[in-house]
Order: C-alpha cells, then sequence, then structure tokens
C-alpha cells in the first residue's frame, strides 16, 4: 500500500507540474515561476528517488520500480493527451507550444528513467526485446505495444525473482539440497564448463543456496563416447580423491549422459558413482544425425570438421574431434554403445526428458530442427526423441502447455523464464528426491 501511494504522489507530482502553466493560464491566476521551480523539484525528487534498494536484492527493486514508472508514464500520457486537447481549444498557439514542450519533458523524465532501470536490470527482456523496444519506440501505436510487452515482461520477472529470493530466505537452513554424496553436473556435445557462461543457467547457484554441493565435469566439448569417458572418469577420481565423498551423483545432459555411462560401465568409476540422472540424452541415438550424416557428403563433414576442431582447440579443447562426436549420436552408433556397455549394478540411474510442442517452441537451432527430428523419431525436445530419453529405474517426462521445454530449455540455457516449468525448483526437486533415497 505504501508503495502504490509513492507511485501515485509521482504520477500527480508530475502532472501537477506539467501543467501548472496552462493551469494557470485557463484558470487565470498569475504564474510563479519559483513555485514552478518548487513543483519541478518535488517531482524530480519523487522520480528519481524512487526504491531503488530491497532487502534482498537492489537489481530487482530498480527493475521492478522501473516497471511500475513505464506504468505511471501510462497513465501520465492518458491524462496529458486529455488535458492537452481540451486547453488547446481555447489556449493561444503561444500557450499551447508551451503546454506540450512542458508535457514533453516531463513525460520524457518519467519514462527515461523508468527504462533505463528495466534495460539494465532485466534479464528476461533478452535482446529481441531490446531491440524491438528501440525500432518500435518511433512508430505511433507499435510504440506503445512494444512498452506493454516490456512491462509485462520486467513485472513479471521482478515478481518472480523476488517470490524466489523470499522463498531462499526462509528455506536458508533447510539446506534441501545438501545431499549424501556431492553432484557432478556434466555437459553435452559442443559446450564446455565456462566461469564465464554457465552451461547450467541459474541452476547451479539455485542449488547450492539450498546447501548442495557441487562439481563440473570439465571435460572436453567434442569427442567420442568412450573418449569424453575416460575424461569424466579421471574427474571423478579427482574430486573423489582431494574431497573424500566417496561417490558423486552425475547428473548429465544430453551426450554427457552417454559419455558417463561409458566413464562408469567402460572406464572403471562405478564404485565411484551412487547414481546418475540424465537429461534429454539421446541413449538410442537420433535417426535424423544418421539420415543427415548419409546425405553430407564426407568432404563437406571432414571441411566442418577441421573448422570446428581448430576453433575448438584454441578454446582449451585438449583433443577436440567433431567427427567422433557427431557419429557417437548416431542410432547406429548408440544401439551399439547400449550391447557393450550394461548398467552398473552399483549405480542408481533415471532419466529425465521433455517435449517441445512446436517449433515456435525452442530457439536455434531446435526451432529447425523440431520438425525434422519429429518425422523421423516422432515427440521430441527439437533435438531427441522422447523415446530416445528413456533409461534406467524411473523416468520423469516434462509437459507442460503452450509451447512446451526444449533441449535447451531444460538446463536454463537462455536463463528464461517459461509458463509452466520452474527449471530451478524442478533440479530442486530432483537433487530432494535422490536425498531421501540416501545418495
Amino acid at each position: 500500500m505504501q508503495n502504490r501511494l509513492k507511485y501515485l504522489f509521482v504520477l500527480a507530482s508530475s502532472l501537477l507540474a506539467s501543467n501548472y502553466y496552462a493551469l494557470s493560464e485557463w484558470l487565470g491566476f498569475p504564474f510563479r515561476a519559483e513555485l514552478f521551480v518548487l513543483l519541478t523539484a518535488v517531482f524530480c525528487m519523487a522520480n528519481i528517488l524512487l526504491p531503488a534498494k530491497h532487502a534482498l536484492s537492489k537489481r530487482l527493486a530498480l527493475l521492478e520500480s522501473g516497471s511500475r514508472l513505464l506504468k505511471v508514464f501510462l497513465c501520465f500520457l492518458a491524462v496529458q493527451i486529455v488535458f492537452t486537447v481540451c486547453f488547446g481549444l481555447t489556449a493561444e498557439t503561444g500557450a499551447l507550444i508551451v503546454q506540450i514542450l512542458t508535457a514533453v519533458l516531463f513525460g520524457g523524465l518519467l519514462f527515461w528513467n523508468g527504462m533505463l532501470r528495466v534495460y539494465l536490470c532485466s534479464a528476461q527482456l533478452g535482446v529481441k526485446w531490446r531491440v524491438i523496444g528501440a525500432l518500435c519506440g518511433w512508430i505511433p501505436l507499435l510504440n506503445l505495444w512494444a512498452l506493454h510487452r516490456i512491462i509485462t515482461i520486467a513485472s513479471g520477472e521482478a515478481a518472480v525473482e523476488l517470490e524466489k529470493l523470499s522463498l531462499q530466505a526462509i528455506r536458508a537452513e533447510s539446506e534441501l539440497c545438501r545431499t549424501k554424496y556431492p553432484l557432478l553436473l556434466v555437459h553435452g556435445v559442443f559446450f564446455r564448463d565456462s566461469r564465464l557462461v554457465n552451461y547450467w543457467g541459474r541452476i547451479p547457484a539455485y542449488l547450492r543456496r539450498n546447501g548442495a554441493e557441487l562439481y563440473y565435469g570439465e571435460h572436453g566439448s567434442a569427442a567420442s563416447v568412450l573418449e569424453s569417458g575416460k575424461e569424466l572418469a579421471a574427474r571423478i577420481r579427482q574430486i573423489t580423491e582431494e574431497t573424500g565423498c566417496g561417490r558423486l551423483n552425475l547428473i548429465a545432459h544430453s551426450k554427457g549422459g552417454l559419455d558417463c555411462r561409458a566413464a562408469i560401465s567402460r572406464s572403471g568409476a562405478a564404485h565411484l558413482v551412487a547414481s546418475l540422472t540424465t537429461i534429454n540424452t539421446p541413449h538410442r541415438g537420433c535417426l535424423f544425425a544418421d539420415s543427415l550424416l548419409e546425405k553430407i557428403p564426407e568432404k563437406i563433414q571432414v571441411q566442418i570438421a577441421k573448422k570446428y576442431n581448430k576453433a575448438a582447440g584454441l578454446l582449451g579443447d585438449r583433443k577436440p574431434d567433431f567427427l567422433q562426436a557427431v557419429h557417437s549420436l548416431t542410432a547406429q552408433a548408440c544401439a551399439a554403445f547400449n550391447r557393450e556397455t550394461p548398467d552398473s549394478p552399483e549405480v542408481y540411474y533415471q532419466s529425465v526428458g521433455s517435449v517441445m510442442k512446436r517449433a515456435k517452441g525452442g530457439t536455434f537451432p531446435m526451432n529447425l530442427t523440431y520438425r525434422l527430428v519429429k518425422y523421423f523419431d516422432g515427440e521430441n525436445d527439437g533435438l531427441v526423441s522422447v523415446e530416445s530419453m528413456k533409461w534406467g529405474k524411473r523416468f520423469t517426462l516434462i509437459q507442460t502447455e503452450g509451447k512446451g521445454v526444449s533441449h535447451a530449455d531444460v538446463i536454463d540455457l537462455d536463463r528464461k523464464n517459461k509458463d509452466g516449468f520452474d527449471v530451478r525448483e524442478f533440479y530442486l526437486r530432483l537433487v530432494q528426491d535422490l536425498k531421501s533415497r540416501g545418495y
């Protein structure tokens, strides 16, 4: 209630200051410059010094206040248009020009204060809506549509994130994700663990805040499943020896799930692994990958591989092998791998999968590959079919209304909140379940 009064005060002070000259002309009382300066100062202080602090997050406080300021601006705009039109019916040209200029000045201060807060503090707007906002800002009606969408996204983000921080504060001492054994997060193909851009988005920080102890696989971005398995087995031994934790809970996405199975059953790491949870892993390969490799000439495949391997080498990969990584994901290669790689009785295996509902449900390249995968493999996440994701004693399928959850969404790669799927809470519950099972 107190916050609403503050924003109402901003609206009232902006309308009074911007229309003071017009009111003096219209009602016939003398214009006093010192009173106008005072009204302007009050408005500026109310506008600029709005709540920019929050006990849980300064960024979110700025984002929330920015979205509210933009709502105030829309109210200001509606009232100002009506008042200026009415004033213009009786006012002289000079007085009307002054009225319009003051309205633009005070409206501009409101708008830019709100927009700068939103643009600087929002994670959900992304590049897309920032560009749309900038381009549509000069086009009548479209600018109002874009502004409405920006306000909706920003206010929704602030509400969701502040609620999560409040929930985290309540849970702080519960350590819901403090499992018996630490977590090892294993990335998929064509990515590397990076301190600058986390493959798992906001998930690791969320789990840590709830008591999780976690590490990363730190293996190369592209290699055969067996070679990646050797790298991961060495990493698992390193962590267990350095920490004395005994065993690890592996959570692996995409090809990382196959790499972990290889580490467990082919590279001698079974006694160091308590559980393996695979996320959207192509355990039975991808038929569309077989088809593509058959159609793309070998010469072109080699050229692409050389360019990728060179770039990956510059980024730190020791022995990148693009072709081996790709061929490891074919249905034929996975069938052979499954025959030769039995599950270890010492390890608890389970799997998770998700489904896209339509091509627009995923970002590039999932928006392009979705239909192709559906043609060859059926229901899928943009890259991997549901049937191929199933492995272990339990399979959990993530289904939502609307566009669904893509191969990238399931690891929060884009850091975008999705209606019907809270990726951070999903992983929290996943880890909680491991804890309840004694892992």
